[in-house]
């Protein structure tokens, strides 16, 4: 399986030890993409079930997207991050 953090354990286990140090489980957690136009469905579709916020670039080329759900743990977090990184051409901020 294909991670965020692939190859790179020892990153993976301090974004989990920072986000459980700041952060009492279950919290709001907000994320923030960057999606080509052409993936922005693929994205939509993992976040159904979300308020998600979105606003087109200037040219159309791109939308950014916000959503600040309620996360049982960090690795729920890890987890919606993982997932959205196989979405073509999406940058998370």
């Amino acid at each position: 399986m294909t991670t965020i953090f692939e190859g790179q354990s020892e990153n993976g286990d301090q974004f989990k030890r920072l986000l459980d140090e700041q952060n009492d489980w279950p919290a709001p957690f907000t994320f923030k993409f960057i999606v080509p136009k052409r993936s922005l469905d693929d994205l939509l579709e993992l976040l159904d079930g979300y308020r998600v916020e979105t606003r087109i670039s200037r040219k159309g080329s791109y939308t950014s997207v916000t959503v600040s759900p309620v996360m049982r743990s960090s690795d729920a977090v890890i987890g919606l991050y993982e997932r959205v990184s196989k979405i073509e051409g999406l940058m998370a901020l």
